[in-house]
């Protein structure tokens, strides 16, 4: 938004439930060098949906997950 530099990074990811929350570390990102937006591919974005998704499925109240661990 800013015309900064966009560089490859992380964010953490957050996403209200209603009955709870979740967590989700290490999400590859392209970070704005200069003001810190930060904008997801549509790949990564679905799999944030899925993980959504299975964590309303299980009614967490808190889920916190490891991008990383993702791809391991």
């Amino acid at each position: 938004m800013c015309g900064g530099r966009r560089i490859d990074g992380f964010t953490t990811f957050t996403a209200e439930l209603g009955f709870g929350v979740l967590v989700v570390r290490h999400v590859p990102a392209r970070v704005c060098a200069q003001c810190g937006e930060e904008w997801l591919d549509d790949s990564v974005a679905a799999t944030l949906e899925d993980a959504v998704a299975q964590a309303r499925a299980r009614r967490s109240e808190v889920d916190v997950l490891d991008w990383r661990a993702r791809a391991a």
